[in-house]
């Protein structure tokens, strides 16, 4: 009696098998699916910044180009506030299906985890990176009475009086701010540091001698630069810039590894599928490319910064072990 039955349960096996492997091919499909799918619809880029910026101004420059080849529009949605963390916040939040993104800078994906006590998300843990977009360089500028010429002659100068010389920047937290410190540190000089809302303002300052110096990004300052009313002391990155050629970098100048730029780039929530995630990189990359609108991020004083997700996420990382660094040193608490 039971050889009948044993030859009944092969088939049955088979059957059982047969049907596993059909639920792990479907699953598996399903799984691939969203990538040849991807975008059905339109797709939501949060930008960290106010309207009529230089970031915002880079991300509509994109968005013709992605438009084009995604074959859906993406949609900027301006939300400002918080050094990036309130737009940001919203990102983390949003599903990981590739159709909300967010442009998120230095500050909110790197710096603000240790300027805040709390924060809304995890930079690490609630994003995945899709790509640099554009760094953004700035430069040491000073009112042509501060009494020197080069990076190395304002350094003895700000050696010899401790606490005398005033810097302004865009305002707490940002970029220019880090910059700024980073500078102070590895200059080993005491500066009065004056926060402003923007690169403008404090240009403008410096322009009418209410600060002595200004590190500004290069929008704000060129035209005063070239026409000899502010001294180009030295810029952050770690090349020189096309606009100002003769300009050293800090690092060229005396101070041996400084390197600090502003920079903005695009991610995804947690768990955005890497095939999306490939796409949008692949897409981002080729408008970064087209030479039209090289020149015109460029033109706002940026640099485009194409690049893999991969590169991308081990410079956010390596960026936070940096400035925490340098805010932890300088002591800077936004809250």
């Amino acid at each position: 009696m039971t050889a009948p039955i044993a030859r009944k349960a092969q088939p049955l096996r088979r059957q059982l098998m047969l049907a596993m492997s059909c639920t792990l091919f479907g699953a598996a499909a399903l799984a691939q699916a969203p990538s040849a799918e991807f975008p059905s619809h339109p797709i939501r880029m949060v930008v960290t910044f106010p309207p009529g910026g230089s970031a915002d101004a880079v991300v509509r420059m994109l968005v013709p180009r992605l438009n084009e080849k995604l074959g859906q529009q993406v949609v900027v949605d301006n939300r400002p506030g918080a050094g990036g963390n309130v737009g940001l916040s919203l990102v983390a939040k949003a599903p990981a299906d590739g159709y909300t993104l967010g442009l998120g800078a230095a500050g909110a994906l790197t710096a603000n985890v240790n300027l805040y006590a709390q924060m809304p998300f995890d930079p690490v843990k609630d994003f995945r990176p899709v790509g640099m977009v554009a760094a953004t360089p700035f430069v040491i500028v000073g009112h042509p009475s501060v009494g020197a010429r080069t990076l190395p002659e304002l350094i003895a100068l700000a050696k010899a009086k401790p606490g005398t010389l005033s810097m302004g920047h865009g305002g707490n937290g940002t970029a220019m701010h880090l910059s700024t410190a980073l500078f102070a540190q590895m200059a080993d000089v005491k500066l009065i540091e004056v926060p402003y809302r923007g690169s403008g303002p404090a240009a403008l300052d410096a322009l009418a001698g209410q600060v002595q110096l200004a590190l500004v990004d290069l929008p704000a300052s060129l035209q005063q630069i070239k026409a000899g009313k502010l001294i180009a002391f030295a810029v952050t990155s770690a090349q020189r810039v096309p606009m100002l050629p003769d300009v050293p970098t800090v690092a060229e100048a005396g101070l041996p590894g400084y390197d600090s730029t502003g920079w903005f780039g695009v991610v995804a929530p947690a768990g955005t599928p890497a095939p999306i995630v490939a796409r949008l990189n692949a897409e981002i990359n080729a408008a970064l490319g087209d030479e039209q609108i090289k020149a015109a991020i460029r033109n706002l004083g940026a640099e485009p910064a194409p690049g893999s997700t991969e590169a991308f996420e081990v410079y956010i990382r390596s960026e936070t072990k940096k400035w925490a660094k340098v805010i932890q040193g300088a002591n800077i608490r936004l809250d």
